[in-house]
């Protein structure tokens, strides 16, 4: 005696297979979105470090003017005292720089969200096949 709510296996894998095409659906848009989302995050950190360069870069040649001014007060040649001043300035600039290049690594940008939900839709989908 069959059921009325009884349905041949393949109707059920045709829903099966319908809803596994819906699923990828939503997952690309998921992508999608948080992809846009970390674009415009990369480009908000991209704009804010370009102005703050820009208004750091006068007064980072001032401070290192003084710097070598203090160093040849302190008895250093001028040539030393620049050499100085230009090496420390060299040294952090390029820790800084590393440290953003840090920052912007495949990890930071990586959609977690969605891979994270692609996970669980895999778990799921072997729970419907079985």
């Amino acid at each position: 005696m069959a059921l009325p709510n009884s349905r041949s296996i393949p109707d059920l894998l045709s829903d099966a297979v319908g809803q596994l095409a819906k699923l990828i659906g939503n997952e690309f848009a998921l992508a999608r979105a948080e992809m846009s989302e970390k674009a415009q995050q990369v480009a908000r950190a991209g704009a804010l470090i370009g102005a703050g360069a820009v208004i750091f870069i006068p007064a980072l040649v001032l401070v290192l003017l003084a710097v070598a001014a203090g160093l040849r007060q302190a008895g250093l040649s001028d040539a030393t005292s620049y050499l100085v001043t230009g090496g420390g300035a060299v040294i952090v600039s390029a820790l800084l720089i590393w440290v953003g290049l840090n920052r912007l690594s495949g990890d930071a940008l990586k959609p977690a969200v969605t891979l994270d939900q692609i996970e669980r839709d895999k778990s799921a989908a072997r729970e419907m096949v079985r």
